[in-house]
């Protein structure tokens, strides 16, 4: 990349410790210490400084006085919360992307399913994880509704943060589950579209919460989105 294409300072800090913090290298809680940040990246503290508070505004960093910048940690309530607002809103952009059916976008999201289901059938599951953000974007994209997608921008960071990489046989599923929703959209079936992508993000929030036994106390599973009527 030339100098004239190099993202400007503050987007290329901002981009770092994203990806940082989504791919878990930092972890929920950890503290986010500006020197040794600005160090590492080779920056001084002031864009450091304000890439956390551009990610704290995203819900990623929280900011307090006492201990200052850490990875944000959703608690149990926060997490569920979460997942079940994302699972409807990945079933009502389904359901648009199925309604407008963008030929373009459509061969874009078959291209990182071949390649998605490739990795599968290979083993290499390391993968797997920008392929799977790399899906959900096309699909963003299919809905052609740029404020829905933004949403799910958002959304889909914070639970990044909270899904640990799936087993071999979790990934599997999911992209089974990822052809299944490109199906019903090249067939330009919204409900079965709708359904289908809000049951996947269900299936995927109930498995973390069962792995990492986030309840806080009894409370009622997450509603299956299979059947619903969205």
């Amino acid at each position: 990349m030339s100098v004239a294409t190099l993202p400007p300072l503050h987007d290329r800090v901002v981009a770092e410790l994203r990806r940082a913090i989504l791919s878990r290298r930092f972890k929920p809680g950890e503290r986010l210490v500006e020197e040794r940040l600005a160090a590492e990246l080779g920056v001084s503290r002031i864009p450091v400084r304000e890439a956390i508070r551009a990610l704290a505004s995203e819900g990623l960093v929280e900011l307090t006085a006492r201990r200052g910048a850490s990875v944000a940690r959703l608690s149990a309530q926060e997490a569920r919360e979460t997942i079940e607002l994302r699972a409807l809103l990945e079933g009502q952009n389904a359901r648009l992307a199925a309604r407008r059916r963008d030929a373009g976008v459509q061969q874009r999201i078959t291209a990182v399913l071949e390649r998605g289901a490739a990795a599968v059938q290979a083993g290499r599951f390391d993968q797997l994880a920008a392929l799977n953000r790399q899906f959900h974007e096309e699909l963003a994209l299919a809905g052609r509704n740029t404020v829905l997608a933004e949403l799910l921008t958002r959304l889909r960071d914070r639970t990044e943060m909270l899904f640990a990489p799936d087993a071999p046989a979790g990934q599997r599923a999911a992209w089974d589950e990822h052809a299944a929703i490109l199906r019903a959209i090249v067939a330009g079936d919204e409900q079965e579209a709708a359904i289908l992508a809000a049951a996947h993000v269900t299936r995927a929030g109930e498995d973390f919460l069962a792995s990492q036994a986030l309840a806080e106390a009894p409370a009622a599973p997450l509603a299956r989105m299979r059947g619903a009527k969205l």
